[in-house]
């Protein structure tokens, strides 16, 4: 059966939203994905075509990133943007929803739990952000210098595309010339980084263990086990927190499972919701 999807932009939130939706007339729950730092609804591109053979699928690019608009006046808090998620679910009449994160989305699928419990049955957490202060107040000054969007450029320059998903993925010969177009196309215009310079002024930190803990939803960890980015002690500590939770270790694995492990991302998925 040819596979369907459907792209599309919606406004929610006084921002535009670029998503993308996976119908299955079969399945009753719908899987909401959340992408990381620095990253868009690419990441998911090797685990979409396993979990949509179950359930519907909707990917959303949280904005500054992706194909979502990069607006230098939208204010882009986790709770925000947890906000945003939230009427983006209430607009497309979704029901029966499943929230998974990856990364910095594992924080804002936390923030959406947080601020409205009943949207969601359960959780999956994909080396999820956990336990980040606010940005310190030197670097919030900062941001409000003229043209400090061209320091944010420069530095992401600096550290490079390879260098980073060499950081990310810890079998590099999984890394392509498709894995690093991907991910440097939506950094190829400016605006990204005047958007990003509003971010690193918005972000207010992860939330709290006194905040985790009163999250009663069943949430599957899964943590890559040489994570450099978010090491799997920060794994182990958020599944103390979270009351209702189950942590699953992927050997020889890094920080970007959706891209390394999808196949093994998934039948955890398939399980946990079973």
């Amino acid at each position: 059966m040819e596979e369907k999807v459907y792209y599309r932009n919606q406004l929610v939130n006084n921002i535009n939203i670029y998503y993308e939706f996976y119908p299955n007339p079969n399945a009753r729950k719908t899987l909401v994905l959340l992408h990381g730092f620095l990253s868009s609804t690419f990441s998911f591109r090797r685990l979409i075509p396993y979990l949509n053979k179950e359930f519907q699928v909707l990917s959303i690019d949280l904005p500054p990133f992706g194909k979502s608009e990069k607006s230098n006046n939208f204010i882009y808090s986790y709770s925000n943007l947890a906000q945003t998620v939230i009427e983006l679910v209430q607009t497309l009449g979704l029901n029966e929803i499943t929230l998974i994160g990856h990364s910095m989305g594992g924080q804002i699928v936390l923030n959406i739990l947080h601020q409205q419990p009943d949207i969601a049955d359960k959780a999956v957490l994909l080396c999820s952000s956990s336990y980040a202060k606010r940005s310190r107040l030197p670097l919030i000054i900062g941001s409000y210098m003229p043209y400090f969007h061209l320091y944010v450029k420069f530095y992401l320059a600096r550290s490079g595309i390879m260098k980073n998903l060499q950081n990310v993925v810890h079998d590099h010969t999984l890394i392509s010339d498709e894995m690093l177009f991907g991910y440097l196309q939506p950094f190829l215009k400016d605006e990204i980084f005047l958007a990003l310079t509003r971010m690193i002024r918005d972000h207010e930190g992860d939330l709290s263990a006194g905040e985790l803990s009163r999250i009663t939803h069943p949430c599957l960890l899964i943590w890559g086990e040489y994570d450099r980015v978010v090491p799997l002690s920060v794994g182990e500590r958020l599944t103390k927190d979270l009351t209702r939770s189950e942590l699953v270790i992927l050997r020889d694995t890094g920080h970007l499972v959706p891209e390394e492990r999808p196949e093994d991302v998934f039948l955890h998925i398939k399980q946990f919701l079973a």
